[in-house]
């Protein structure tokens, strides 16, 4: 079936009259108009081709650019070497972006994509994205703006990097430039973002971002109020507001010129909007008519870039109407003959070679114990964040109220003195925000370890993580990484200071996200060793890691009795990046936790201990990888596991290392007790619903006897906190 816009661009060139008189020559010559034309023709024969590839089976991507090929003009008007995060209809702009770097095929690429061919050159068939290293296009799969608060970030770390002497993939003076349309402008995470780049330039930080809205009036079938865009970014103080038609090839190239200057020069961010329309709707499987009327979709048409780009080339006499569909049909004919080349390229053809961009750990390294004067978990973390800044002139550390204050429990006091205002800074209260300036940095070379203040808060944000920098290397194939390590103080039992959004004690959204690594420890030392391992995975392989804190154990000093010191560690030596840690040598039972969980069991062990249950305690410390064969190894030793875990018994950390038991076979008795499933109350009511030492010990005796419920009957081995056995 024939597409409308295709029959509608053939038969208006070919009606076009020569003019009696070329038109006077425009400030962009012929020649410039014909090469930005054929990055045009490419990307809508591209838009076609994707919808006859589906229509035979061959092709899985159908969302194209038909009707945004004014994009072109704002490639033209950057560089090459500009970093761009770009729209996914942002066809002509990546055809004229890889017109200005010679040497690759990009017309091919796009076509790999659509067929998820294996050898496609930056995803490898995992989906169909523009990007590119050699053409500092970053890859993005977004289609709701999670891809404006990384783009926050790349024009933050070009200015940052220059003020500390270091090095970036792009110039001192590069522009940053990011793609969206009018639907994806009203997100949530887009808002946040822009408000962030405006914020920045209110404070005089330089921040060059270039934000282009290509505005087609719809998302979807969600109509956009007219003029709406225009009403709500066209005014505000601190960002710059251009606007263009952008089926207006010439005027597009003209504004998209001028707001580049004006960004490259001032360092301050910009909003291009460009006017645009949506032609052969939002994807292949899209039926336009069931929600626009024939009227709204001819008006459409008759705006359409690439007509209005042959009637410019015909009325300046830089081609006749005849030569202009000669060039129509012979793009049509190359696309087509590669299309035919590629469409049965070889896919991905297992599981390990799907997942070969999600980096396996580092070798995990030998462990080595401190020395020195022994200090608390808060005290351990806030000296390995000092010494690594000494150490790592790349490395910064930032969030909410983390330098002048020092961070809310301390944690950061001292730091802002030790490394100065450029390397550890106060954010705004945007977990997006402080996450996209993470995503940022990291592509620009550097460590970045932001904190996240509470872990309820990085819900708010959790898809910075999960979309954005746990996917980039996925999407591009390991070409591109985000290195991180996110600080983020979590879980319960903070005494006199509660409620849930001080005392979150949920990790199962974090738990599913394949590469991520989650450290959680428990002790000063491990605090010390495992944060440096963060900071090693993230350096040299590009993990991002979420270093989880247990609040509640920041400045603990003892163990069994006050004043006996035994949670104080001296704050050095190495940790194994996915290694246990075991504690004694019982016979009778293991008891498997993490975090608060460890201390509670060493106390309830000891007490367990007097009647008789000899107990090994192992501390899984790594949630994600798992530290699996160290569990199966003390699992064995003993032949009977309990999980305490914290965490909530569904969705929570348990669950993951019973069945870690069940998938190596483990044939011995296996309990757990955990939080119950609910949200962590103020005061004294959350010991009713969290893990205790009383639940710990009263679990591990009905284990041990064969007798999970104290009824004699082995039920599922589960036992939760707030429900206490008979």
């Amino acid at each position: 079936m024939s597409e409308p816009a295709d029959v509608h661009f053939v038969e208006t060139v070919a009606s076009l009259a020569p003019p009696a008189e070329p038109a006077p020559p425009g400030p962009v010559d012929d020649a410039r108009l014909l090469e930005l034309f054929d990055a045009q023709l490419g990307s809508r024969h591209l838009d076609l081709a994707a919808r006859r590839l589906r229509s035979q089976g061959r092709g899985y991507y159908t969302i194209g650019s038909a009707g945004h090929e004014g994009n072109a003009a704002v490639a033209a008007a950057l560089r090459p070497d500009d970093p761009a995060l770009l729209h996914y209809r942002s066809g002509a702009f990546f055809l004229e972006r890889a017109r200005q770097v010679p040497g690759g095929d990009p017309l091919r690429d796009v076509l790999l994509g659509l067929v998820a061919a294996a050898e496609e050159p930056i995803a490898g068939g995992r989906h169909k994205v523009f990007g590119s290293h050699r053409l500092h296009v970053i890859p993005q799969t977004s289609t709701i703006a999670s891809h404006l608060p990384r783009a926050l970030g790349v024009a933050f770390a070009i200015e940052r990097a220059a003020r500390l002497g270091l090095g970036t993939p792009w110039p001192r003076d590069a522009v940053a430039v990011c793609g969206f349309g009018d639907a994806s402008a009203n997100h949530s995470t887009a808002a946040g973002a822009i408000n962030a780049a405006v914020n920045c330039g209110y404070q005089g930080l330089p921040l060059p971002l270039l934000l282009v809205c290509e505005d087609n009036g719809i998302g979807i079938s969600v109509r956009t109020p007219p003029g709406w865009i225009r009403a709500a970014y066209g005014s505000r103080p601190g960002l710059a507001y251009f606007h263009a038609d952008g089926c207006d090839l010439a005027e597009a190239l003209a504004v998209s010129a001028a707001a580049v200057a004006w960004v490259r020069e001032r360092r301050r961010p910009a909003f291009l909007h460009l006017r645009t329309v949506r032609l052969m709707g939002h994807a292949g499987s899209d039926v336009e008519s069931s929600y626009r009327t024939p009227a709204e979709l001819a008006a459409d048409l008759e705006r359409d870039p690439l007509v209005r780009t042959a009637r410019l080339l015909v009325a300046r006499g830089a081609a006749t109407p005849a030569e202009v569909v000669d060039r129509y049909e012979a793009k049509r004919a190359e696309v087509t003959a590669l299309a035919a080349k590629v469409a049965d390229a070889p896919r991905l053809a297992s599981a390990a070679a799907v997942m070969a961009p999600l980096a396996a750990a580092p070798a995990p390294a030998a462990e080595t114990r401190g020395s020195g004067e022994p200090v608390t978990v808060a005290r351990a973390v806030n000296r390995t964040l000092g010494d690594l800044l000494d150490e790592r002139p790349g490395l910064l550390v930032f969030g909410e109220d983390v330098a002048r204050k020092g961070g809310v429990y301390g944690v950061t006091r001292g730091l802002l003195r030790r490394a100065g205002a450029a390397r550890v800074f106060d954010t705004i209260l945007d977990e997006q925000s402080v996450l996209g300036l993470a995503l940022g940095l990291g592509l620009a070379g550097m460590l970045p370890v932001p904190e996240i203040q509470y872990l309820a808060y990085l819900h708010n944000a959790a898809d910075q993580i999960r979309g954005e920098a746990a996917t980039l290397p996925f999407f591009s194939a390991g070409r591109y990484r985000n290195p991180m390590v996110v600080r983020v103080p979590g879980y319960a039992y903070q005494k006199g200071f509660g409620g849930h959004f001080h005392n979150d004690n949920a990790v199962a959204a974090l738990r599913d996200i394949p590469g991520l690594v989650i450290a959680s420890p428990a002790r000063p030392d491990d605090a010390a060793g495992m944060l440096r391992a963060c900071a090693d995975a993230a350096e040299t392989a590009g993990r991002v890691c979420v270093f989880l804190e247990p609040i509640a154990l920041y400045h603990v000093r003892d163990l069994h009795e006050e004043g006996d010191g035994g949670w104080l560690a001296p704050a050095g030596g190495t940790v194994a990046l996915g290694r246990a840690r075991t504690y004694g040598d019982g016979r009778d039972l293991t008891i498997a936790t993490f975090a608060n969980g460890l201390r509670m069991s060493l106390r309830a062990a000891r007490r367990l201990a007097r009647a008789g249950v000899r107990c090994r305690v192992l501390d899984l410390r790594w949630l994600a990888p798992l530290p699996a064969d160290d569990l199966l190894r003390e699992a064995r030793a003993t032949g009977a596991v309990l999980v305490a875990d914290e965490t909530r018994r569904t969705g929570g950390v348990s669950e993951a290392v019973l069945t870690a038991l069940a998938d190596a076979g483990f044939r011995g008795r296996a309990a757990r007790v955990a939080s119950a499933d609910s949200f962590v109350p103020l005061g004294d009511a959350a010991d009713h619903v969290l893990l205790s030492e009383s639940a710990i010990e009263e679990a591990a005796l009905r284990l041990v006897r064969d007798d999970p419920y104290g009824d004699g009957a082995y039920g599922d081995g589960e036992s939760t906190a707030g429900s206490p056995p008979r």
